[in-house]
């Protein structure tokens, strides 16, 4: 298939992952962090994070991120369209929140994940769905000073380079964010203990010191954090300094990316596609290559497929279950953070990921399919998540979406499939009978139906994953810093470096 020119071979993955002895996969499914999506930036840096029960992801409009239709298509700042001379799809609002309401899978959070296995995805296990919410906070911190933020808030010339820098777990380092360290062991990362676990280093409320509180959003991807502290220490326990342990540990986590995350979310070949092009992926050149624009078809669209990975429910351990979101109940009673990790919601890395050496689990949490069914709890957004209005746009993760596609200016699906060289998809293959859509679908629909349609759910199709790899990939390549620019060439401590292999040096699995 060739996708911008450039020839890219497309077919099913011959490499699968085990399975459950039970799984069937429904025929026709959808793809993936995953909880994804670019979430509200945060100004603070190495701030304690938001109040207990609080889950503020991919619910609000990022600074610059509506320099399309406030500055201009042709414009780059912080963010900017790939795709300059597209126009701007604009359905009906009433359209685009009757299409959000078929978007819902029904079923109620179960007590047993493995009760509903048609649900879920044999390719992608639970855990790269938090993995790829680390991935997009790490990619979309807002550090710049309030006052700055203030007199720009376009974002045209105040704001931080998208790079894979663990800003999350470093802040700005030891000197300008002393309390992410351990004052007792210069060069150590602080970790906090509590009934037998670590966590996340806390104040006395229980807010957590960070370099990003929306990695405190909810308990596993706080728990995920937590593997990055550990995975430093050590390092400096193996006897390496400061400099050297992060350095390899940014360098650790940015071959994940290439060679675990992205290869299970758009497909082997795509990625080594891309991989030869490095910096000179066509559809993704930046203006400034020093201070790439962040592509909004990228953060508003394409990299929100995770949220069709998010199941109603996670099993924790061999002795504990929890839902995302408890309706109606106590945040304590569900997956909400921005508190100190509960004793049964410890995470048992086995649920998540394949770890070497260790069976999986009977009761081992797949990501739901890549597809045009988010889950029930997302429909209908808890108090603590959003506030509570009136009309569904406000609690509805689904229009929501689609809402903020169409305020933010993104082009139609199969416009973007197009200049990407690939065959759109038709509205009558993607369901839309509804001649209000004239031809056309969103952009975010688009990619969630392509991967159901194309690949069974199990990743996504051509058009989500062009966007999705070739925008990663750039950033990385880009960076003069990261590991496909040293000489010679640097490969990770074990010939497959997985992320079990990552959890296990950390102490963590």
């Amino acid at each position: 298939m060739t996708i911008a020119g450039m020839h890219v071979e497309l077919r099913p993955d011959s490499r699968r992952m085990g399975r459950r002895t039970f799984l069937r996969v429904a025929a026709v499914g959808a793809a993936a962090p995953v909880i994804a999506s670019a979430c509200p930036f945060t100004a603070a840096s190495a701030a304690p994070a938001t109040q207990l029960g609080t889950w503020q992801h991919a619910i609000g409009a990022p600074r610059g991120s509506d320099i399309a239709v406030t500055v201009g298509r042709e414009q780059e700042g912080r963010f900017g369209l790939l795709f300059k001379k597209l126009p701007a799809f604009e359905p009906p609002d009433e359209l685009l929140g009757t299409l959000a309401r078929t978007m819902t899978d029904p079923r109620p959070p179960a007590q047993d994940p493995s009760d509903h296995d048609r649900w879920d995805n044999p390719d992608i296990t639970a855990g790269y769905t938090f993995l790829g919410q680390f991935i997009d906070h790490d990619i979309t911190r807002d550090t710049t000073p309030m006052p700055a933020q203030r007199t720009d808030p376009r974002g045209l010339t105040n704001f931080d380079t998208p790079m894979f820098d663990l800003g999350s777990v470093y802040g700005r380092g030891p000197d300008a964010d002393p309390q992410l360290y351990d004052p007792a062991r210069p060069g150590y990362l602080l970790l906090g203990t509590h009934d037998g676990l670590y966590d996340l280093p806390r104040a006395a409320d229980g807010t957590a010191y960070i370099g990003d509180p929306r990695n405190d959003e909810n308990l596993i991807v706080a728990q995920l954090h937590v593997a990055f502290l550990r995975f430093h220490n050590a390092l400096m326990d193996e006897g390496k300094g400061f400099a050297a342990a992060q350095r390899l540990t940014i360098w650790h986590y940015q071959s994940l990316i290439v060679t675990e995350f992205l290869p299970r979310i758009c497909g082997q070949r795509l990625v080594d596609g891309l991989v030869a092009l490095g910096a000179k992926i066509p559809w993704y050149r930046p203006k400034n290559v020093r201070r790439p624009m962040m592509p909004i078809e990228f953060s508003v669209a394409a990299y929100r497929f995770g949220h069709s990975m998010v199941r109603p429910e996670y099993e924790l351990n061999d002795a504990h279950t929890g839902p995302v979101f408890a309706h109606p109940g106590d945040p304590r009673d569900d997956l909400r953070g921005s508190r100190p990790v509960p004793s049964y919601y410890r995470a048992d890395w086995t649920y998540f990921f394949d770890v070497p050496g260790r069976p999986r689990p009977e009761g081992l949490n797949f990501a739901r399919l890549m597809d045009t069914n988010l889950a029930m709890p997302l429909h209908d957004l808890p108090a603590t998540v959003v506030s509570r209005v009136s009309t569904p746009l406000f609690t509805d993760l689904a229009e929501r979406n689609l809402l903020r596609g169409k305020r933010l200016g993104l082009a139609a699906g199969q416009d973007v499939a197009k200049a990407l060289g690939l065959r759109p998809l038709s509205n009558a293959e993607l369901g839309l009978t509804d001649p209000g859509w004239k031809g056309r679908a969103p952009l975010w629909f688009y990619v969630l139906k392509e991967a159901e349609l194309t690949q069974g759910g199990r990743r996504l199709g051509p058009t989500g994953g062009a966007l999705v790899a070739g925008t990663l990939l750039t950033l990385l390549f880009l960076d003069p810093t990261s590991y496909v620019h040293v000489k010679p060439r640097w490969t990770p401590s074990t010939t497959r470096f997985t992320v079990g292999h990552f959890l296990q040096r950390a102490g963590c699995a």
